[in-house]
């Protein structure tokens, strides 16, 4: 997958000007739609960062949500092998299909684990932020052995609370733990994946 870096890179030759938009969300990975982008759809998705279809019925520039508020909010573009095919990965507010669905096959745009892998990749950018700029960025600065005690931390909170009734707490503890963990992955340079391949290894 290679990312767009101009639309000079885009073939706008094979089909009268336009080229096919998969729509994915970012987060769940769930594809959304698909559209039609010609040349000045692409450059105004690109400059208000809401996605711009070009309406073959209507002959014209389409944002998606300019009516119903359900906009597409961009984040990333992509290219296809043969330059003829875009990936808008997007975060949408609200239904995508102008039926109130989640997409326009009817599906249920939920995947909860996904999160973890959007989340993994917020840490990893935090790690080269300023300390200044996040909580997330100013522990990576104090370095493994802070981040690994703070997991140590959060275990033992999590242990004390599930002793105790109290589900929020509980919850919010586990939801510590697990953030903190994907940080010791990261600053040890590995991801949520290489551990799910050993589950899987010991699955068989």
């Amino acid at each position: 997958m290679r990312n767009l870096d101009s639309i000079s890179q885009v073939n706008f030759d094979k089909n009268d000007g336009l080229v096919p938009a998969v729509i994915q969300d970012v987060q769940t990975r769930n594809v959304l739609m698909l559209g039609y982008m010609n040349e000045a759809a692409l450059q105004q998705t690109l400059d208000t960062k809401k996605v711009t279809f070009f309406s073959r019925s209507k002959q014209r520039l389409w944002m998606k949500g300019e009516s119903s508020k359900n906009y597409l909010n961009l984040v990333s573009l992509h290219l296809d092998c043969d330059d003829d095919t875009l990936l808008v990965k997007v975060n949408p507010e609200g239904p995508t299909c102008h039926k109130g669905d989640d997409t326009c096959w009817a599906e249920t745009n939920t995947s909860d684990t996904a999160f973890l892998d959007y989340l993994s990749a917020v840490i990893k950018k935090r790690k080269s932020d300023s300390p200044d700029e996040s909580y997330t960025a100013s522990l990576f600065a104090k370095g493994i052995n802070k981040v690994a005690q703070k997991v140590g931390e959060e275990a033992v909170e999590l242990v004390i609370e599930a002793k105790d009734n109290d589900a929020d707490l509980f919850k919010n503890e586990a939801a510590d733990l697990l953030f903190h963990y994907l940080m010791l992955l990261e600053i040890k340079d590995f991801s949520l994946n290489d551990i799910i391949e050993i589950l899987k290894e010991r699955h068989k």
